[in-house]
């Protein structure tokens, strides 16, 4: 079926973010960003304005073309934006796949080649076709409202990668093409990219064709040396071309998230054209919190471990704010 059969199809106005006013308890605004479902803020509620309806589907024709999204609430919806609203009853799950499809014809366009004329004739499966493969949706619930402490950054300290890692070394490389898709959970093994999706896990294999020696053990941060693409790894892994691993004792997932927040930051300077090599990396300068005395002063390590001033990262303010963060109590 097309599209157009399933789906009655809205082009919102010309609406502008920048342009409406912030508001916390307000209204979605959906962009054609592709993180965070699309939804760039909230904004007051104004008259005038049409609102698109919860459980319609958004979908961008510029920018993230076709990576659409579920909207679970009201929402005001950006120009070139597609909204999608069901012709006939359809669950949540149903949405989701039709999310799934309508994304997996993303690689037919580009800036050079938008969808505003052609969204409509996209070929669907019908719902029925749909509904022969059940998929149970679990939503996922956390009793996590808003991080338990400020983040304070004025009071925090610079701090060298070198200086904070014990150990950055290139990961022993391995083609792609040697190794074998596999999906038996006990014999596999996560093969991690420079890929910057899927935690930069590429394909699970088969551990059994792999030289049990360039296996890398859990708790580590993988840096794509030339795409700056950066993810904590949790479980054990073979490496592809140009990764690059740290580790430290101090390390574990929550600080590794907190740490991989401001490591990313980095990654606009670099590219192909200037890759993320060991030595720019070790020199990669983050601004972290540090442990204070009582009275509110620096607290001074006099072996200077982590800073030629002796400050020290406040490891465990980093543990409690990933925590307290909403689905934190579900690392």
């Amino acid at each position: 079926m097309k599209l157009n059969e399933l789906f009655h199809i809205y082009y919102p106005r010309t609406l502008i973010y920048s342009e409406m006013t912030p508001d916390d308890g307000g209204i979605n605004f959906v962009s054609s960003q592709e993180k965070n479902n699309g939804v760039v803020g909230r904004v007051k509620r104004e008259e005038g304005i049409k609102i698109y309806p919860a459980k319609c589907i958004t979908v961008p024709l510029k920018g993230s073309v076709l990576m659409a999204h579920l909207q679970h609430e009201p929402c005001y919806v950006a120009h070139q934006i597609a909204v999608l609203v069901s012709k006939s009853p359809m669950s949540d799950t149903d949405k989701l796949c039709y999310v799934t499809y309508i994304r997996s014809n993303a690689y037919k366009y580009s800036y050079g080649r938008q969808a505003d004329r052609t969204l409509g004739e996209l070929e669907l499966p019908d719902v029925h076709s749909i509904n022969r493969f059940p998929v149970d949706v679990r939503p996922i619930k956390t009793a996590n409202t808003a991080p338990s402490q400020p983040l304070c950054i004025d009071e925090w300290e610079d701090f060298s990668l070198g200086a904070l890692m014990s150990e950055i070394y290139k990961a022993k490389a391995h083609n792609k093409d040697d190794l074998v898709v596999c999906n038996d959970a006990e014999h596999a093994i996560r093969y991690i990219t420079r890929t910057g999706e899927d935690n930069g896990c590429e394909l699970i294999v088969s551990g059994h064709n792999v030289d049990k020696d360039a296996f890398e053990a859990a708790n580590a941060i993988t840096i794509g040396d030339t795409t700056a693409t950066c993810f904590y790894q949790n479980r054990p892994f073979i490496a592809g071309d140009h990764m690059v691993v740290l580790r430290a004792d101090w390390l574990n997932e929550a600080r590794a998230l907190f740490i991989l927040s401001i490591l990313r930051k980095e990654q606009y300077k670099y590219s192909y054209g200037r890759a993320f090599l060991m030595d720019r990396i070790r020199e990669t300068v983050l601004k972290l919190p540090i442990v204070r005395n009582a009275d509110g002063s620096p607290h001074i390590d006099e072996s200077c471990r982590f800073s030629a001033q002796g400050y020290e990262p406040d490891w465990t303010f980093m543990d409690n704010y990933i925590k307290s963060l909403p689905y934190g109590d579900r690392i």
